[in-house]
């Protein structure tokens, strides 16, 4: 488990190029199927983050720990229709395997839950992605039937706020 300290702050400018670094980072994509990274540039993350934070039901978040610096992004995305959070976590090798996604994701889905955004949040891992499934199972994800609305997609895990909050 990682001791330092971790900083989770809304996503800004600031943030791009270690974004950039992290989007265009194959190893880091491979699992979402870029496996030579998104091959984005400054202008178009710009343009981006612009649409983002314009959109009040989305928020990205980046993530930055002691004595390494930048670690990746998480965020929450909602479909106040049918009550539902998407949510995702991607962090460069170098913060891999230390508990700051465990604590990153959890401070996304704090933000859903205890602002009353969505009683219900998902993520759809890799099935090949084993760290992934791992932390979602650690955090209490279950495997549910993909509800008829979103996207076909094999992979459907989904935490309610009820068994969040106990």
């Amino acid at each position: 488990m990682y001791k330092g300290k971790i900083t989770i702050k809304a996503t800004d400018e600031n943030d791009l190029l270690n974004i950039i670094n992290l989007w265009n980072n194959g190893e880091v994509m491979f699992y979402v199927g870029f496996p030579k990274g998104f091959n984005v540039t400054i202008e178009q993350l710009k343009q981006w983050l612009n649409r983002f934070n314009k959109n009040e039901s989305c928020r990205h978040y980046s993530i930055y720990a002691e004595n390494t610096g930048y670690c990746g992004e998480t965020y929450y995305s909602i479909d106040f229709e049918h009550d539902l959070a998407t949510l995702d976590i991607k962090l460069l090798p170098i913060a891999q395997g230390k508990g700051i996604a465990e604590y990153a994701l959890s401070y996304a889905i704090n933000k859903v839950f205890e602002n009353n955004l969505a009683t219900k949040a998902y993520v759809e891992p890799n099935p090949e992605n084993k760290k992934a499934w791992k932390l979602y199972k650690k955090l209490g994800f279950i495997s549910k039937p993909r509800p008829e609305f979103l996207e076909q997609n094999d992979i459907y895990l989904e935490i309610t706020k009820d068994v969040w909050d106990k």
